[in-house]
Parts: structure tokens; sequence; C-alpha cells
């Protein structure tokens, strides 16, 4: 891509720092952000700055069948409660299991309960699977759930999706099988919740260690991190961090055992040698494949394209207690001044689909009587006029060193240039970029999230609701009248009058731009001919139960 004659990149380089803070989406450079947002709320996340392995060690692992799954990036931790990024997502769904799981076509099913109905309006109740066991020998039952999500809310261990279960009150242990959750306010979403990585459930024996390593000065999460006991697919065999994570097929599972004997998460940065590993047979599925290159493996003998519609979003924000974002003129200008469509073909090649809000159809409350703004140059200088920047001002945008997000931040420089508005791009390394826009520093931003839950409370509450102001909502805009709509969305009991008020919210987050939405994206990944059964759901996370290799 070209760069636009005015471009001006001051690039900010940091320590690495471990992906646990709740708020963004990580870049996978295929148009997906890897979820955790924090996923911003959880931040899609982890450090992109891992070694791949070695050639000639990837070719001896990829025989026989033992599985082998080339990443952009490496984990941050096996301990599901204290991360939120979907690098480890991805690693700990095949270790631990939540209580309810999504499947192909996003209906919520049933996983570690068996079924759950809400017995009065502020109580759910879930019914357990009586034949399960963790892989230490415990067993699994209604005080193991109520274990885990008391740690999960625990503030000295200090989830960073700790919000996404904040109305949960008491967990009540009703019996040996069947478990109570009392909330603060009526909430329809919590089943779908409990369906998200976070809440895995951990061995009790497991986080009684942990607890008492935390009284010897110890971190949340250390002693999960050094044998992360489930009752997953697949058993922990080994991580070596910035260079692979190796699984064992869970031999006692109480389900249908998986079709592999193992399964191998190699980091593999470089776009081009996570394709060539593919090619050669190195590699069974990459993850991501950058749209550009999405020819290259359908032409190649022997390799295909995995695609699907992610549950995410990507967005361009503003810091609205920086001058002048305050002002939502401005903001509306400059989101009027944007050629999203541009965006999409230019820099996703068409794939993805153009965004009218921070949700798309994978979510509960998605409305299409929502139209997505279009570029109005005259209108959006119109705007800058009327708040008093009719000459322009400077400003800065910041990005994080994906390819697929400063070619974005290119042209939105290009677009603001044609209303007087002069950005100067700063790319930051990943965990700095996600410390800085915690901390307020920025003006203009490009990030994303994905929306595991398939309902829109989270990504509505966890990006634009004040109480989230500093963490999911890096655009530190609160707004009285906007929580109140997402409150009500909250508590409310009738789908259809649900649904209403998260279009009403949609509307009120659109006219008040405190972000551009820009696009929703697709999960683009790779696979060889001699797999079979691989499916990656919303949020990007690979489902290997019945992932077969042909010999």
């Amino acid at each position: 891509m070209k760069k636009s004659r005015k471009l001006k990149v001051v690039t900010v380089m940091a320590a690495a720092a471990m992906m646990t803070a709740a708020c963004a989406s990580e870049p996978d450079n295929s148009g997906a952000d890897n979820g955790a947002a924090p996923d911003n709320g959880g931040n899609n996340e982890a450090a992109e700055d891992g070694d791949s392995a070695g050639d000639g060690e990837a070719e001896e692992l990829a025989g026989g069948n033992d599985l082998i799954i080339g990443t952009l990036s490496d984990i941050s931790s096996l301990d599901p409660h204290t991360t939120s990024d979907v690098p480890s997502g991805n690693v700990q769904i095949n270790i631990f299991e939540s209580l309810t799981k999504f499947n192909e076509d996003l209906e919520l099913q049933p996983n570690l309960a068996e079924s759950w109905e809400d017995v009065e309006a502020d109580v759910w109740e879930f019914k357990l699977r009586e034949d399960v066991t963790f892989t230490d020998g415990t067993e699994f039952n209604a005080e193991a759930v109520k274990v885990n999500i008391e740690r999960l809310l625990d503030p000295d261990v200090a989830s960073p999706r700790a919000g996404q279960f904040e109305t949960i009150e008491e967990v009540e242990v009703v019996d040996d099988y069947t478990v109570r959750f009392h909330l603060e306010n009526p909430f329809a979403a919590l089943p779908a919740h409990l369906s998200t990585y976070p809440s895995n459930i951990v061995s009790p024996e497991l986080i009684e260690e942990d607890y008492a390593n935390m009284e010897d000065d110890g971190q949340p999460g250390d002693i999960i991190n050094e044998n992360p006991v489930g009752t997953g697919i697949f058993t922990f065999n080994s991580w070596e961090p910035g260079d692979r994570v190796v699984l064992d097929a869970n031999e006692d599972y109480w389900g249908e055992n998986v079709n592999v004997d193992s399964v191998t998460f190699n980091v593999v940065p470089e776009d081009l040698t996570r394709i060539g590993e593919m090619e050669s047979g190195a590699a069974h599925i990459i993850d991501p494949v950058t749209p550009s290159d999405m020819s290259r493996v359908e032409e190649t003998d022997g390799t295909n394209v995995y695609q699907r519609e992610a549950a995410s979003i990507t967005y361009m924000g503003f810091n609205a207690e920086k001058e002048p974002f305050g002002d939502e003129r401005v903001r509306s200008a400059i989101d009027l001044a944007l050629n999203k469509e541009n965006m999409q073909e230019g820099v996703l090649e068409g794939t993805g689909e153009p965004a009218n809000g921070p949700i798309n159809s994978t979510q509960f409350g998605y409305s299409e009587n929502i139209e997505p703004s279009a570029q109005d140059l005259e209108e959006a200088q119109s705007l800058l006029e009327e708040a008093g920047y009719e000459d322009g001002f400077e400003t800065t945008l910041w990005t994080n060193d994906s390819r697929e997000r400063m070619d974005i931040a290119e042209l939105a420089q290009a677009d603001l240039a044609q209303i007087g508005v002069d950005v100067t791009i700063e790319v930051l390394e990943w965990g700095a970029y996600l410390d800085a826009t915690a901390e307020g520093e920025h003006d203009m931003f490009i990030l994303g999230l994905s929306l595991p839950t398939m309902d829109a409370d989270y990504p509505l509450h966890e990006l634009f609701h004040s109480d989230s102001v500093g963490e999911g909502n890096r655009f530190f805009y609160a707004d009285t009248d906007y929580d109140e709509i997402i409150q009500q969305a909250r508590i409310e009991e009738d789908e259809d009058a649900r649904l209403s008020l998260y279009e009403d919210a949609v509307n009120h987050l659109n006219a008040a731009s405190p972000a551009s939405f820009l696009y929703h994206p697709d999960h683009i990944m790779g696979h060889r001919d001699e797999i079979s059964g691989f499916w990656a759901d919303g949020s990007g996370l690979y489902q290997l139960q019945d992932v077969e290799i042909e010999q």
C-alpha cells in the first residue's frame, strides 16, 4: 500500500507485557481480532513477538496422529480466570470446560451443565453432569462450580473478566449436582456468559493450592500455570514460552474422546512462514491467513481456506477526555470523513462486512434497521465548522504493530486530511499500547473486540458503560442516558423488549460517536487436505473435538 504524502509515523516500543488487561482484542492480521477484549473487555491478546519453531523440529512433530497448529501469538497464561486473550483461550478450552457452550450455528448448548432455568427473576438454577471427574481425580460437582465462580469474582485474583459476572451476588449449592446463581438483578444473558473461557472450571484442589501460594506472596495463577487441571478433551503436557504449547489427549474424558493423540500450538509470527509450514506439511492448521494470502492458499494443492463470520468488531475510538474529542460534533465529523468501504475493500480485500454499530448478526440484540454510516465530507466539514474547527486541527492516531491496523491508520489519515485534520500516526508495541490507552494517554486509537457471549450486553456494557471507563471503555465515554438503556436491557426479561432496547442503545452510540465502527472482520484460517472435522467458533476458538488426520 502506498503511504499518504503526509504520513508521519512515530514508533514507540516498550518491554513486552503479559496480556491480562481486559480491554482489547489482539490483532491477528486477518481482520479478526484475536480475542479478548479486553477483549476490551477482555482483550482479544497476546504478544506478537514470539519466535517460531525451527522448521526441522516442526517437520518431525507433524508425523503420525499428532495435530500441529501454527499460530500468530503465544499464550499469556494457562489460568482461565486471570486472562482474557484468545490465544490463551484457544489452549484453555481444550484443558478446561465451561457450563454451557455454543455450537457451529451459534446456538447455546449444554456442556458441564445439562440444563438451566430461571427459577426466579433473579435466580438461575443449573443442573450439572454427574459423570465428570477432573484429571487429578477430583469430582466435578456443584461445590466445584461455587469455588470457581467465587474465585473469578475475588478482587484479590483480579480477573479481567470479573465484570462479565459481577451481577452474581451468591453461588448456592443446592445439592451435589444443582447450583443456583443469585443475582443482583435479573440477567437473561447469564447462561451465555457462562459459555466463555474465563468461566472455565478448574480443579478445586488446584485452586486451593493456588490460594495457599498467594498467601506466601505468590501471584494468582502461579500454581495453575505450572500444571493446569480441568475436565477437558486434552491434558497439559508442556509450555515453552514464545515457542509452543503441547497437550495430550485425555484418555479418561467423560464424553467422546478426540481422534488425535496430541495437539501442539506452535508460535509462528510471520505470515508467509505459517503458510510455508502448512504447504510443507509441518503444520496441519494455521491461524490467521491474511486476506491478501487467501488466493495462495486456495490455489496450492493440498491446502484450503477456512473462513467464517467473526463475532468481532474493529473500531477507531476517540478519547472523550481529550480536546477536541469531548465534542460529539467533532467525533461525528471524523466518523463521516472515513471511507469505510475503501478500508474493507482495500485492506480486507472484500472480506468481512460493514459495521452499523459495535455488534453484528452473531449477537442477540443486533438490528438490521440501522444503516451503516457513509462517507460525507461536506457534512463532516460543516460539523467541524459548527464546533469551531473550521481550519481543522492536529491530532494523533495510535495503533499497534499490526499490518492490518497500520494500513487502516494510513487510510484514515488520508481521509481526515480532506477535512483539515492533520493526523500523526503512532505505532506502539502491543503491551505498551494496552497500558497507555487504559491510562487515557491517547487521542484517537484503533482496536477491536471479540464478542464471545453472542449477546449484546457484554460488548455494549464492556465498551461504553461508565462503569468500564479505563478498562473496556478506553473512550472515557460516560453517558448516564446510555447507562440507563443498558441497565434496562440487562434486567428486561421479554426478548422483544430487550431487542428494542439494544437498538436504542446502538442508535444512541451512533449519534454520540464515541467510536467510529469500521467493520466486522472474518476469521480466516488454513488447513491441509488431510484434516477433517475442524471448525472455529465466532470468537475464533478452535474446535478440535472431531478433528481427524487422514493417515
